[in-house]
């Protein structure tokens, strides 16, 4: 990966390739959960410290069945062991269902895949049709090689039939490593069938050892997202040009321009339209809300028939009610917007309560902080806060009540009130510009 960050931890779909992984085992109702650590561990345990599992550590990465083994004793012997890799992160729920309905005590199951290039995967070797073995690439002959069934790796077995094939596995090959797929040939040897499962699609096996895999899987994954979103009931612009980096629900009739990045839990109702290069980060979105291009929204609640931007950034704690509307170059934080009101053109609005209906002109700013503490502003229902105007908080500004454009307001304004904060304009006849001296 040529990278200081262990290869399981670089991301896909905006959680590291490992945490896939496990939520995929979970997602099984796994009893258990052993994952096996090595080159970067406490990076690893530090990185998923909330993770449902246990960690067992290889101090030497002696080979993949050097890494199994380290887990066995921690394993029930009774129990249906299912070997995945930190690095297959879109292996798929159902694939794994499949693999353990076919593990039976007579039989150890294989996830195997044909493949156009079989490059680098182990082959999996057959005599009449029966599975016989597995042999690495690196030690393959010519006619080995031009075999295209490949072994994945992953595979469900007994744990019991694992303590007793694990210790006699061997190094004695080109790589000088404890081979997992060993135990296929043991299991042979000691007449123990072994069946093959298929993947549903070949992209779910696809392993990444560098950053082109990685940029392959991650869209591999957002295209299966975005399929999801397209029979839900969603249309998008360009499905290769979206990105969910969470969960996104959609309603009916929901439209995604391009270019668009959904972060953490995303809800979008009926009607919701995203505009193109917006950035939505755990937010729910009232029916048909529009949010217009190049919009920041994170950590915020729209009501219906709201409307956002173009170019507006609402932060942690904004609440929209119904038809509520912030406007172009416009910024909020933890403010909550009364139905009907507007803040249409280049202000700042944070930290504020806004009644409904009320009006805020552009170049508005609540200035919400005296450099250690924060303060809040009030603006009642059907207020008028006129342009380029400066709201010093702690303030209220009554129902109704009108604020003269240019004004710096420091204290309360009563309701239907109207302040004037500004200096008294003086027009000089004759003024003289001062000039620069001549040479």
């Amino acid at each position: 990966m040529q990278s200081a960050l262990p290869k399981v931890l670089h991301e896909v779909a905006g959680r590291p390739m490992l945490q896939h992984v496990i939520d995929t085992a979970h997602g099984l109702a796994a009893e258990r959960v052993h994952v096996v650590v090595g080159h970067g561990a406490d990076q690893v345990r530090e990185r998923l410290a909330g993770a449902r599992c246990e960690w067992v550590v290889q101090a030497e990465q002696l080979g993949t069945g050097h890494a199994v083994a380290q887990a066995l004793p921690g394993l029930d012997s009774q129990a249906t062991v299912l070997v995945l890799y930190g690095d297959v992160p879109l292996v798929q729920p159902a694939t794994l269902q499949a693999l353990l309905k076919a593990r039976t005590d007579h039989q150890l199951a294989l996830l195997t895949a044909h493949l156009q290039d079989p490059t680098g995967y182990g082959r999996i070797l057959r005599r009449q049709d029966r599975i016989l073995g597995i042999v690495e690439q690196k030690d393959a002959t010519a006619e080995q090689l031009a075999i295209t069934e490949t072994n994945t790796g992953m595979l469900a077995a007994g744990a019991d039939q694992l303590k007793r094939w694990l210790p006699r596995l061997s190094d004695a090959n080109a790589q000088g490593e404890y081979y997992l797929t060993d135990i296929v040939a043991m299991a042979v040897a000691d007449g123990v069938e072994v069946i093959a499962r298929s993947p549903l699609t070949t992209d779910e096996i696809q392993g990444v050892n560098n950053r082109l895999q990685l940029a392959e899987v991650e869209r591999s994954w957002q295209l299966r997202k975005a399929e999801q979103l397209l029979l839900g009931g969603a249309t998008l612009a360009d499905p290769a040009r979206i990105d969910v980096r969470g969960e996104l629900r959609t309603g009916r009739d929901v439209y995604i321009d391009v270019n668009c990045v959904f972060e953490g839990r995303v809800t979008l109702a009926d009607g919701v339209r995203i505009g193109p290069n917006s950035v939505l980060r755990d937010v729910d979105i009232g029916a048909d809300t529009v949010v217009e291009a190049h919009c920041v929204v994170t950590e915020s609640r729209l009501g219906q028939h709201c409307r956002i931007g173009p170019f507006a950034r609402l932060r942690p704690g904004t609440v929209l009610e119904d038809g509520a509307r912030i406007g172009n170059f416009v910024e909020t934080k933890n403010t909550h917007l009364g139905p009907d009101s507007k803040v249409n053109h280049l202000s700042y609005v944070g930290d504020a309560e806004v009644g409904r209906e009320a009006n805020i002109g552009a170049g508005t700013i609540t200035c919400n902080y005296d450099g250690a503490n924060k303060h809040r502003t009030v603006i009642g229902e059907q207020a008028f806060i006129g342009s380029n105007t400066a709201l010093v908080a702690p303030v209220q500004i009554g129902a109704g009540a009108t604020v003269a454009a240019g004004s710096t307001i420091t204290s309360d304004v009563e309701a239907t009130q109207l302040a004037v904060a500004r200096g008294r304009q003086r027009n000089v006849d004759g003024w003289q510009r001062p000039s620069k001296n001549s040479r």
